[in-house]
């Protein structure tokens, strides 16, 4: 049964559009199964939302753009071949406006919680790394996490994010997750995949080692090393019963994602953040897929967009055990 919901995200859905090789199951893309609005996805369907932000990255001192970056995503998305057909949803953007971070946060964050609740397959595209904070907003309102599920949140990226700025930024938004689980008489079960030494300074080293954060740096994320990071995904998934998965595309190498707010110089082969996308979507726990940081007008050839399409695409049609 089909639970119907209110969107209330600021902008209305466009509908999608893309390549188009005829009718039927052999011609299938995601333009042709995403439709507008939330009364449109039951349980275990797809649902799109946006969050069009650039006011953690500019905060941060980062390069801006990443407001445009879930129409974006939307349009490298449209054309992916799908392998068998499935339900999705699009409700639109929640839009950051005259600086107001914090409450573009709260309004994603309602957005979130009754999607979660009716077991939607909830993924957000953002939009700087403050996304996250929203997301967390709406998975702590949930009737699964305030009904004791354990909450681990998997954050694919370069840096820490655990920045003690004020007002809040792109770099603070799992502190700020860490403060509210430790009001709420929780610990924050973080973990990060793709950490550059260079990216972080010994502050934030230390700040990860108080809160318990468990991290792989990438010079030990390359492929010869996909064991061990099969490893520490497992561990992870083992201690949680929900996931928060946040990718932040600056996680990736620069020439496959030139178009961030701070390009790798390093970074994580595609193929190895792909197989832990679909470890994370297998295990069965995924609640909620956030993607952070495309500028589309940093971005060559629309590599970054692509690559973080095809994540979608993986995690979205990865069946789980």
């Amino acid at each position: 049964m089909t639970t119907a919901l209110t969107p209330t995200a600021d902008l209305a859905p466009e509908p999608w559009t893309g390549r188009d090789d005829g009718p039927g199951e052999d011609h299938l893309r995601w333009h042709h199964v995403v439709r507008p609005g939330a009364d449109t996805a039951g349980p275990g369907d797809a649902a799109f939302v946006g969050f069009r932000s650039d006011e953690g990255v500019r905060r941060n001192k980062g390069r801006p753009g990443a407001a445009a970056g879930p129409a974006e995503l939307r349009a490298a998305l449209a054309s992916m071949a799908l392998p068998f057909r499935l339900r999705a949803a699009d409700l639109g953007d929640v839009e950051v406006a005259d600086g107001r971070l914090a409450e573009g946060q709260r309004r994603l964050g309602e957005l979130i919680t009754p999607l979660v609740d009716g077991g939607r397959r909830v993924v957000v595209l953002g939009g700087g790394h403050e996304v996250a904070y929203g997301s967390y907003l709406g998975l702590a309102a949930s009737e699964a996490v305030r009904g004791g599920a354990r909450l681990g949140v998997l954050n694919l990226d370069a840096h820490f994010d655990l920045r003690e700025d004020e007002p809040p930024t792109s770099g603070t938004p799992f502190l700020q997750m860490a403060r509210a689980e430790e009001r709420a008489g929780r610990r924050l079960d973080y973990a990060v995949l793709g950490i550059s030494q260079p990216g972080n300074t010994r502050r934030l080293y230390r700040t990860a080692d108080r809160l318990a954060v468990r991290y792989l740096e990438d010079t030990g994320c390359r492929l010869i090393d996909l064991p061990r990071v099969e490893d520490f995904t497992r561990a992870f998934l083992a201690g949680c019963d929900l996931v928060h998965l946040s990718i932040d595309l600056d996680v990736l190498p620069a020439g496959t994602a030139p178009g961030v707010s701070a390009p790798a110089a390093h970074g994580v082969p595609l193929e190895v953040v792909e197989h832990v996308c679909a470890t994370v979507a297998a295990s069965g726990k995924l609640a909620l897929t956030d993607v952070a940081e495309l500028c589309p007008g940093l971005d060559a050839d629309h590599r970054t967009a692509r690559a973080g399409a095809r994540l979608v695409h993986r995690i979205l049609t990865t069946a789980a055990d």
